[in-house]
């Protein structure tokens, strides 16, 4: 209506005189205006990076049925997509998985208060700190049996793994063996001075037989906080990871074939999972990468 012209004088009768006229602010009429156009056109602002919406979720559709793991978030996608040449943003994965229901499902957790072991449990070196826990599946023929895992703090790599029918406390020795057997070579009194060993208060961890056996390797035991499953978080992050890519997704018959499949997981997960803190970088990478370092200072 602004724009017509009056037949008198010619002119166009401007929006502020129809405005007056129908006893409607001008503001209104601009927001309409405004978010018509914006309705017409909704879409996210700036370049759309590597082609549209559509060809990117084909993509990351690709890249997650060829992923060994299960449970991968958008930021391992993110960096997934970059190792194949597609750069692109978090956000716009995060989005995109999002909308077409590919996020990795979560749990929700309860919030908790102030921790008493407030700060952080990784290290800045391999064999400075490794983690261990049990865990437990079941077989169709054995009945329960439990696992051992034993995690790096640092490079997050599993360093020995390990399951029998009896979770015993010298069963409960395996992986920080096979641990010491693949990393310092030897197996003598002192040998691995000054690792730290965290564990629960498990009562195959705090026996005399599992004390006694660190103490003779020259390893420092360090317990988690009673009822503080986070500081034990890097054990505790591994055995997730590993029940959502194994122990659900596969039965066992006996605890012989949980074993070899364990084993076969361990180096699966140590070549090829993703550690976002050293960005994006595999256990076994960030292991090679301080060793090679240490090897060039000496």
């Amino acid at each position: 209506m602004s724009r017509v012209v009056s037949a008198t004088s010619g002119q166009h009768y401007g929006l502020s005189r129809v405005c007056r006229l129908w006893e409607i602010p001008r503001s209104t009429v601009y927001w309409k205006r405004h978010t018509t156009d914006y309705t017409r056109t909704k879409r996210r602002p700036g370049p759309m990076g590597p082609g549209t919406d559509e060809q990117l979720v084909e993509k990351i559709k690709m890249i997650l049925a060829d992923s060994p793991f299960h449970g991968e978030g958008y930021r391992k996608l993110w960096a997934r997509l970059r190792f194949k040449g597609i750069r692109t943003s978090k956000r716009r994965v995060l989005r995109l998985t999002r909308e077409h229901g590919l996020l990795a499902p979560h749990r929700v957790g309860s919030p908790h208060g102030p921790k008493a072991h407030e700060g952080t449990i990784t290290t800045e070196a391999v064999d400075e700190m490794w983690g261990t826990d049990m865990s437990s599946t079941w077989t169709t023929e054995e009945g329960q049996v439990c696992i051992f895992v034993a995690v790096d703090h640092c490079s997050s790599e599993c360093i020995g793994i390990h399951a029998a029918k009896h979770g015993t406390r010298f069963e409960a020795l395996e992986p920080i063996r096979q641990g010491i057997r693949n990393h310092f070579g030897v197996f003598h009194e002192g040998v691995a001075s000054p690792l730290r060993v965290r564990h629960d208060h498990g009562s195959q961890y705090m026996s005399d037989d599992f004390q006694h056996e660190l103490l003779f390797l020259g390893i420092e035991s360090s317990p988690a906080f009673v009822r503080e499953p986070e500081g034990n978080g890097c054990a505790e992050r591994f055995i997730r990871t590993l029940k959502e890519n194994l122990l659900w997704i596969r039965t066992f018959a006996t605890s012989e074939e949980l074993r070899v499949a364990l084993r076969e997981f361990m180096d699966l997960y140590n070549r090829q999972w993703l550690i976002e803190r050293h960005g994006n970088k595999t256990p076994a990478q960030v292991r090679e990468e301080q060793l090679s370092l240490m090897r060039k200072a000496a």
